[in-house]
């Protein structure tokens, strides 16, 4: 498995679970990369617990480091 089949696994438990996520992801290196996701408020535990174990199980069998951080879509980044 490479880090992209890791990606797209995870984008399609993402999908799974909120048909409105918008996904942006971010590939720092071959065993790294960031998921950000903007959904709305109703999606976010959801896409917080489909991810979770998955990203655990990729870091510990696989060595990728899938950092996924969930955003609501209808609340705008502060600084």
């Amino acid at each position: 498995m490479s880090i992209d089949d890791a990606i797209q696994d995870m984008q399609s438990m993402i999908t799974s679970v909120s048909a409105d996520a918008q996904i942006k992801i971010v590939k720092m290196s071959d065993e790294e990369a960031r998921i950000s996701v903007l959904a709305p408020a109703a999606d976010l535990q959801k896409i917080k617990d489909v991810t979770f174990l998955p990203a655990m199980n990729f870091l510990n069998d696989e060595g990728f480091d899938l950092q996924v951080q969930v955003y609501d879509k209808d609340k705008p980044l502060t600084a």
